[in-house]
């Protein structure tokens, strides 16, 4: 819930400041900020990568048939520390 309104707050205060309302962009990053000071650290790319290849290994995953099962157990390891757009390129490009 809190990647939700991170990444709304963000699409918010872009679009704000594209449209030249910045004091409506700062509020909306003060918010943001707010948010910021309770999610969990988010993970580092290498231990992304990490994660990712440990479960290509462990689910014996060569080609994208497997990408569903790499996913459903990368996912529940990285809730909520890593976005899964980027989770899901990283897989991709593991497995191509």
């Amino acid at each position: 819930m809190l990647q939700r309104e991170r990444k709304r707050r963000v699409e918010a205060a872009e679009a704000f400041r594209g449209g030249g309302r910045e004091e409506q962009a700062a509020a909306e990053e003060r918010e943001l900020a707010v948010l910021e000071e309770f999610m969990p650290e988010p993970l580092a790319e290498d231990e992304l990568e990490e994660i990712v290849d440990n479960a290509i290994a462990e689910n014996g995953a060569t080609s994208m048939r497997d990408f569903g099962r790499v996913m459903a157990d990368v996912m529940p390891q990285v809730s909520g520390r890593a976005d899964g757009s980027v989770v899901s390129q990283l897989v991709k490009e593991k497995l191509a």
